[in-house]
């Protein structure tokens, strides 16, 4: 990830007009890599909303409206085998940086996206031949290429980046649903219950069709991967349902569109995703913002927190000094009856014992600190 980042860094230094930003239309933000955005700020984008075919059509437009309307973006979505589909990026990075694209002022293109969201695939296609390695795994990509895709238009191809923390969980869960992250890096049951509850809250006519299922049912997210397991002949010696196969099959069937054309995500979705993210966030750093300063306080309650044995060590100490305050008291009781019987002077006299009363009274070396 940290070569990938500093080819980046060094490409934006030499000169890039326009970052081609490629998503998946499935999962439009969850494949939007944030490092990506830190990097290549203030250059006009281009995004591609990739595997279109695969998305929901009505989101799909959704999520190009969205970008569209982002300063300095344009937005299209595209899917390999798209005719024409060379000449129309070479058109839109033109749009896009309309002063570029000669060939005294060649139009520089950086490529970008997040392992396996088809950028080699998009090569591929872009140029023709099979300049770029291609397959299932994330990853593929490992050095940068640079590609004429038209005249005065060259792109510079990087390899795929993930970020080191995901930060909306949900983002997650997307990402291993689509096939973004290495199968090691996930759990699949996990990843189908939660996409299991997704799918019969958005898409309960895909289950219905797949699997029989009926979604508005109370059965658990869980009794359904059995009821899927059990349809699809996933099954263990003894009757059981093998769970990690149900899973298996219904992670495929999504990513192979046997469920149909569908998107995980909305614009609205994943605002409040983010949101909830956010807010856990700051709670978090809140909670490691006040056990910092009550690890510098140094204080009594700071101790205490830590050791309750001190709160009877320091009752203790009350409990001796207590006898100083005795011994006060009987001087006090001296001074005054040696004094004048004047009501006056006794009151004043009274208000003066009470200071020392106060400062005697008050234990060495436990008094609070500024």
């Amino acid at each position: 990830m940290h070569k990938t980042r500093g080819a980046i860094r060094e490409r934006m230094k030499s000169g890039i007009d326009v970052v081609i930003e490629l998503l998946d239309a499935r999962v439009p933000a969850s494949s939007a890599n944030p490092l990506l955005a830190q990097l290549t700020l203030g250059r006009p984008a281009l995004k591609l909303l990739n595997k279109q075919d695969l998305a929901d059509p009505a989101r799909t437009e959704a999520w190009l409206a969205h970008y569209r309307a982002q300063p300095n973006t344009r937005a299209i979505a595209i899917h390999q085998g798209l005719p024409g589909l060379a000449k129309t990026l070479a058109n839109e990075c033109r749009a896009t940086a309309p002063n570029r694209g000669t060939l005294d002022k060649p139009l520089r293109v950086l490529v970008c996206g997040i392992p396996n969201v088809g950028k080699s695939t998009l090569i591929n296609t872009l140029v023709g031949k099979r300049a770029a390695n291609t397959g299932d795994e994330p990853g593929i990509t490992k050095i940068e290429q640079k590609i004429l895709l038209d005249k005065g238009v060259y792109l510079f191809d990087t390899p795929g980046m993930l970020w080191p923390k995901i930060r909306v969980p949900q983002a997650g869960i997307n990402l291993a649903a689509s096939g973004a992250i290495g199968r090691n890096a996930f759990e699949e049951e996990v990843v189908a219950l939660d996409l299991l509850a997704y799918l019969r809250r958005h898409y309960p006519q895909a289950l219905k069709q797949r699997y029989q299922l009926d979604a508005t049912d109370e059965r658990s997210e869980g009794e359904l991967l059995e009821a899927i397991g059990k349809r699809r002949g996933a099954m263990l010696p003894g009757g059981r349902i093998n769970t990690q196969k149900a899973a298996e099959i219904l992670l495929y069937d999504l990513r192979q569109t046997q469920l149909g054309r569908i998107t995980l995500e909305t614009p609205d979705e994943f605002a409040a995703w983010t949101a909830e993210a956010d807010a856990a966030e700051a709670a978090k750093e809140a909670a490691r913002e006040a056990q910092r300063v009550l690890a510098k306080r140094g204080t009594r309650d700071a101790v205490a927190a830590n050791d309750p044995s001190k709160d009877e060590q320091d009752d203790e100490d009350w409990e001796e000094d207590g006898d100083d305050i005795d011994d006060v008291d009987d001087v006090n009781d001296s001074n005054e009856s040696a004094e004048s019987d004047d009501g006056a002077d006794n009151g004043m006299d009274g208000k003066n014992a009470g200071v020392v009363e106060e400062d005697a009274a008050r234990p060495k070396g436990t008094g609070k600190k500024g």
